[in-house]
């Protein structure tokens, strides 16, 4: 029970055992107490209590504080009690509603990862046919080139249109396979590999990548299990990322840091299928950063911020593609001006039992 200026006259032993008083302690207190500093800035308790007053009842579910200090989800509802037609108080209900609420924010981040799941992968399947036609088409003209060159070998001009042509061909070459990548379609030779020696024979690809103005370096953890990966798809998705960061951060520079460790998590798509381990690998920049609406179609093929010309559109599809093809799937963190967060989950290699290392860390 409040009084008419919302000072507290009663307390029972739910509100001790959602908030940590007891009723010595807050009764005579105000109960704009149990507001964040923020609602109270907005003038939130007394609205609510405004609210009841004219509108014969207050109902609102928002943050509240406990006696310790931490948050709660709470459903809130104040009812005015009027004597004789003045009004001598209210009646507060608070109900701890955290983990409903906890339970739909989980709901609604998997429906959102299974749409964007099943949205990649109608995207996929078109990309896969188109590929294999357009890689089908690429041999064709390929062959047809090796053979004109054969028959032209003295013709100096017909040989220069001929290594322009073999050289765009190459470049559609190398599109057919990132969208392969994308789609799933290409023969993966997965190997067992200890994940920090496999980042560390490549420094020197990613510190070329990177350029002079930009500080590359790495944050290897010492407990990451090794991993069944094909190393050279694993080279290009890290190296796709890099060069993500790289653009993102020119002409200023920054830093790009690529960082490993080990987690236990779940696929954001399938919630239920519980924790299992997996080896991170994190490429983190302090660039540019993204929007929200552009970081959710990123992983698009074709999709690109950057200048025609100067981007296909496809390193983060490849790196998505390569990731779903070896058992993980990858999380994307950006806002702008914060930079970008770019997390590849690969299963891990599981351990005999009883040799599983300690001092693991969890990961939603």
């Amino acid at each position: 029970m409040l009084d008419p200026n919302g000072v507290i006259r009663s307390w029972n032993p739910g509100g001790e055992r959602i908030k940590g008083y007891t009723d010595r302690e807050i009764v005579g207190q105000h109960f704009s107490r149990f507001y964040t500093p923020e609602d109270i800035v907005r003038g939130e308790p007394q609205r609510g209590l405004e609210a009841a007053r004219t509108e014969g009842k207050f109902e609102a579910e928002g943050w509240r504080l406990r006696k310790d200090g931490t948050r709660f989800r709470a459903s809130v509802v104040i009812d005015p009690i009027w004597q004789d037609g003045e009004l001598i108080g209210f009646a507060k209900v608070t109900r701890d509603v955290t983990e409903r609420y906890e339970a739909m924010l989980r709901l609604q981040a998997a429906q959102k990862a299974l749409a964007q799941s099943q949205k990649l992968e109608a995207i996929g399947k078109l990309t896969l046919g188109l590929a294999h036609d357009f890689n089908n088409l690429l041999t064709v003209i390929v062959n047809s080139l090796d053979l004109i060159g054969l028959k032209n070998t003295q013709d100096a001009r017909t040989l220069e249109w001929i290594e322009a042509a073999q050289r765009a061909a190459d470049r559609g070459t190398l599109l057919t396979r990132q969208l392969l990548a994308f789609a799933r379609g290409q023969n993966l030779a997965p190997e067992p590999h200890d994940i920090n020696d496999l980042l560390s024979r490549s420094s020197e690809l990613y510190r070329r990548a990177c350029g002079a103005s930009i500080r590359f370096e790495f944050d290897l953890s010492d407990d990451a299990p090794s991993l069944e990966v094909d190393a050279a798809q694993f080279e290009a998705a890290v190296l796709n990322l890099v060069a993500n960061s790289r653009d993102a951060m020119m002409p200023a520079g920054g830093t790009i840091t690529v960082r490993t460790r080990r987690t236990k998590c779940t696929r954001p798509e399938a919630p239920d299928e519980g924790d299992r381990e997996y080896v991170v690998v994190e490429v983190i920049d302090d660039g540019s950063g993204m929007s929200s609406e552009v970081a959710e179609r990123a992983a698009e093929p074709f999709f690109t911020t950057k200048e025609i010309g100067k981007g296909s559109g496809l390193g983060l599809s490849q790196v998505f593609g390569f990731a779903a093809q070896s058992g993980g799937f990858v999380l994307l963190q950006s806002e702008p001006g914060q930079g970008t967060q770019v997390r590849i989950h690969l299963p891990a290699q599981l351990a005999p039992a009883g040799d599983a290392a300690n001092g693991e860390t969890t990961d939603v």
